[in-house]
């Protein structure tokens, strides 16, 4: 079996830092995209979690694409909240992305090393 790593050189995170780990990493027809902030260029996007919540997903979205995964391909996501508040408001973002396929999932409340309010990761599957 193959490992291919997408992004193995690693991004751009906060203030610049070399983000050490690939973006995702594909195996027998398994992706699994590494957790996804609301980050542009390397910047925490500002807004509410509706907003923080899209551009995650987003940025997931975006990783499984050029991957050549799409929504109809994810098993599992995984989504840590700040406030176990957002969870309402997360689900309905959530909903427009997901209700045609739905995935397993687990949401939990932590804290994140990067101030945001959310953090969302993706396993996908399609076969070899």
């Amino acid at each position: 079996m193959t490992i291919r790593r997408i992004g193995a050189e690693g991004g751009t995170g906060t203030g610049g830092q070399h983000l050490p780990f690939a973006r995702a990493v594909e195996a027998g027809g398994w992706l699994k995209v590494s957790g996804q902030t609301p980050m542009r260029d390397g910047e925490v996007v500002e807004g509410g979690i509706v907003e923080q919540s899209r551009l995650a997903i987003e940025n997931c979205i975006a990783i499984m694409t050029e991957a050549g995964y799409g929504l109809e391909h994810v098993m599992h996501v995984s989504v840590v909240l700040t406030d176990a508040r957002y969870f309402q408001s997360f689900n309905k973002v959530f909903a427009e992305y997901f209700s045609a396929h739905p995935p397993a999932r687990i949401c939990m409340v932590a804290d994140l090393v990067v101030d945001c309010k959310v953090e969302v990761d993706v396993t996908c599957y399609k076969g070899e």
